[in-house]
């Protein structure tokens, strides 16, 4: 702990940088020691959920340390990292912003008054669905799957798969195109 402290007073934001880049965890701990109290005010400002806030924050520090290697700043540590919050705070309400849509309209379908004949309708549109993403490539499959029916960020999804931000997006394009063009006459009838 000392020592932590005297590299908090002796080491430049650039040389904590330096070091975190090649695997110094005291200096990791020096910037998450700086920064987390600062991020969390941010982001709880904002939701008012300690729980998620603090899942938030953790996952961008999860983030900075496993892609340390690669780091490049074009400006400040302070910027990479408030702007990384920021990217996390947009996915989550982005994705609490579906996730309370489908409870909204799962409500209102499950306690509607459903005859028969729309529950097989609404069962074989299911079936269909799942049927043409099938026929996607793997990945795809998987990516979608994960975006759709789990309800995950699109940087969530990149980090579990290990893959890039664009890679995630252009499978969700191809599945979402697919799926446009397979039932295209489906709609055409609404």
């Amino acid at each position: 702990m000392v020592n932590i402290i005297k590299k908090t007073n002796t080491y430049s934001e650039a040389d904590s940088i330096a070091l975190l880049i090649k695997d110094d965890q005291d200096a990791y701990e020096v910037i998450y020691n700086e920064y987390w109290p600062r991020l969390f005010a941010y982001v709880y400002n904002r939701l008012k959920s300690r729980e998620v806030t603090e899942e938030i924050i953790q996952e961008v520090f999860f983030s900075l340390w496993n892609r340390r290697a690669e780091l490049t700043l074009t400006h400040s540590l302070n910027a990479y990292l408030f702007t990384a919050v920021k990217y996390q705070l947009f996915n989550y309400m982005k994705a609490d912003k579906v996730r309370r849509a489908y409870a909204s309209s799962y409500a209102q379908f499950v306690g509607a008054d459903h005859s028969n004949e729309q529950y097989i309708e609404y069962t074989d549109l299911l079936n269909a669905v799942e049927k043409e993403v099938s026929r996607l490539p793997e990945k795809c499959q998987q990516v979608y799957r994960m975006s759709r029916n789990e309800h995950r960020s699109i940087q969530d999804i990149a980090t579990t798969l290990n893959i890039s931000h664009k890679t995630v997006e252009n499978h969700l394009t191809r599945a979402l195109k697919h799926l446009r063009i397979a039932f295209r006459e489906y709609f055409w009838l609404f």
